[in-house]
């Protein structure tokens, strides 16, 4: 599946439910279904900066795809990141910079954020993007 079809995807799901209310509760689910991470992975180096919870992404480059995996102090974080692993997750590097982030608006995600909490959301589709450049450059 393209990682637009996963964004489609996200989107035809938060179409479904009536409320934030109910958004939350399916954001937090996403979070408890996290594998996580490993504290030997929670550095400083994967911490995400600008996030009001600790959330760290790690990255692994195989067979030509990246692969995230993350974690965060926060169910709320924790879920968002999910979504983020879920569909940018398996990807190759290209795909991954050509890719943009028009779903988090489409669901209304980063409206519905306190201000601190959608910029700790920038800063981890940043980091993503981030992986993929450095990822692109060592290959």
């Amino acid at each position: 599946m393209t990682i637009k079809e996963k964004q489609q995807e996200i989107i035809d799901e938060f179409a479904f439910l009536d409320d934030w209310e109910q958004k939350y509760e399916y954001i937090i689910d996403l979070g408890k279904e996290l594998k996580g991470l490993s504290e030997d992975k929670k550095t400083e180096e994967n911490l995400i900066k600008g996030c009001q919870s600790k959330v760290w992404i790690d990255a692994e480059f195989k067979d030509g795809k990246l692969f995230f995996n993350a974690d965060s102090d926060g169910i709320l974080p924790k879920g968002i990141v999910s979504l983020l692993v879920s569909i940018y997750s398996g990807h190759s590097t290209q795909e991954i910079l050509d890719s943009d982030f028009e779903f988090i608006s489409e669901i209304g995600l980063q409206e519905f954020l306190s201000p601190s909490r959608a910029n700790g959301l920038m800063a981890m589709t940043k980091q993503i993007k981030f992986y993929a450049v450095a990822y692109q450059l060592k290959s």
